[in-house]
């Protein structure tokens, strides 16, 4: 089982009981509104308010233990941190997938095509996903 006390301190995160719920619904549904994540953190602390969850995820956020995957035309979900690596969205079903694709390739055409410095780089590749497609 994945210590989820340890890996919030060592982002220097307080292991407090709403985290470590939060921190469990993200690694087990890989990508979360805040919406959906106060659906599921209501069951949990009947008490908990939405800006306590806005609290935590901006403060997990800014601590780079997690981070927000903005959707073209949808609201943006939260992951954990990990390796670099872009995402497919499902504009019909409104899920979320990770890809590994190397951007480097498509960072290098526009610098050489163009003036401009990139920073940082995030692809979101909108589309139908195949249970979508089945359906």
């Amino acid at each position: 089982m994945i210590n989820y006390t340890d890996i919030l301190r060592e982002h220097n995160l307080k292991a407090t009981p709403q985290r470590l719920a939060i921190t469990n619904e993200l690694y087990t549904k890989g990508h979360v509104s805040i919406e959906s994540l106060y659906e599921l953190m209501v069951k949990k602390f009947n008490s908990i308010s939405l800006a306590t969850i806005y609290k935590n995820i901006n403060l997990m956020q800014k601590n780079s233990f997690i981070q927000e995957v903005k959707i073209p035309q949808a609201k943006s979900v939260y992951e954990l941190t990990k390796a670099s690596h872009s995402h497919l969205a499902c504009t019909k079903c409104l899920g979320v997938e990770d890809i590994t694709i190397d951007l480097n390739v498509i960072i290098d055409t526009i610098t050489k095509t163009s003036s401009f410095k990139i920073d940082s780089a995030n692809l979101v590749v909108s589309g139908i996903c195949k249970n979508c497609q089945r359906s």
